[in-house]
């Protein structure tokens, strides 16, 4: 039997199908909405996410495919599971709703026992899918909790989340990689959960043995990060974003182009904040003495040059760093 929390929501601008399906999901346990059009489909998603759609093809106005396009389109609706009901039966109808990113097809009427399978399948997948969107979400909030045992370091994240992604859609970036960097932003530094908070947080220089010590984050991070799959791309950024050109950093020594692309991008945004932000052994930096030390660090072989200037010209363009540079206590 579905759990309490399951919803189905039907949309047909035929009633008498709406009552037939409402019917039979309704039979099955789960809590059952529904609407006539397109537009009202898409409203009722807005006001209350469903965890499955059957969804009719021919409609006025909105037509089915169009509601599925768009729900697909949205990160917050995107992996909600779509079964379109069609009474077409050409290939390339089918291959249209495929285009669109529905998730399954049933011809109409739809024969009960197979609308009851596949129905019960797509929401245990959705089960998992939200299983896996929970486990993120605490790990993302790990990485804020981790933020927090500094006063100083407050927004570090969202700024790292927002520099990084930006100078990705900057470079051309895959949507793959901008949802990497965005991540990475708020996960960058979540294996200092191992770090003492006596080292975390001296405020002046660390010894030979705690800066070891400190070394051993991006290691922690990235074996963190290794329990979801669906961090596979944000481990690099976790584990090299303290790596050099000139192998450097740690905690591996990399050198040039074995270093991660997107870890590369991370480096020089991390920087750039830490330059531009209180902390408790300096005052932030103004921008413009900021971008001098970011270019020097290239120059030294820390950085890549090209992507420092690529940063900076971004920076330029979108006042990074502007509301940040003046002195100030933490946060």
């Amino acid at each position: 039997m579905p759990t309490a929390a399951e919803r189905i929501l039907v949309v047909d601008d035929e009633r008498r199908n709406v009552q037939v399906f409402q019917m039979v999901m309704t039979g099955l346990g789960y809590e059952v909405s529904t609407a006539h059009d397109g537009a009202s489909a898409l409203e009722a998603v807005a006001q209350n996410l469903p965890d499955l759609i059957l969804l009719d093809v021919n409609m006025p106005g909105i037509d089915g495919l169009e509601v599925c396009r768009r729900l697909k389109a949205d990160e917050r609706t995107r992996l909600i599971p779509i079964v379109m009901i069609t009474g077409l039966t050409a290939s390339e109808d089918r291959v249209r709703g495929i285009e669109a990113g529905a998730d399954d097809f049933l011809s109409k009427p739809p024969a009960i026992p197979e609308l009851q399978a596949r129905v019960r399948s797509l929401l245990r997948l959705k089960r998992y899918t939200d299983e896996l969107d929970s486990a993120e979400a605490v790990i993302l909030s790990l990485g804020l909790t981790i933020e927090a045992r500094d006063s100083y370091t407050h927004g570090h994240c969202d700024r790292l989340a927002t520099y990084a992604s930006a100078l990705g859609k900057r470079l051309g970036l895959s949507a793959e990689e901008l949802v990497a960097l965005r991540r990475g932003g708020f996960l960058h530094d979540v294996g200092k959960v191992a770090v003492p908070d006596a080292v975390l947080l001296k405020p002046g220089r660390l010894t030979a043995e705690e800066f070891r010590l400190m070394q051993k984050h991006p290691v922690v991070g990235s074996a963190l990060c290794a329990e979801l799959r669906l961090l596979d791309d944000v481990r690099p950024i976790v584990r090299s974003h303290h790596e050099r050109p000139d192998g450097s950093g740690y905690p591996d020594g990399l050198k040039g182009d074995a270093i991660p692309p997107l870890a590369r991008i991370m480096s020089v945004v991390d920087v750039f904040d830490a330059l531009t932000t209180a902390r408790p052994y300096k005052q932030p930096l103004p921008r413009d003495e900021s971008f001098r030390i970011l270019r020097e660090s290239a120059a030294q072989g820390w950085h890549f040059p090209t992507l420092v200037e690529e940063f900076i010209s971004l920076a330029e363009a979108s006042g990074f760093g502007l509301n940040l540079s003046l002195p100030s206590g933490p946060a």
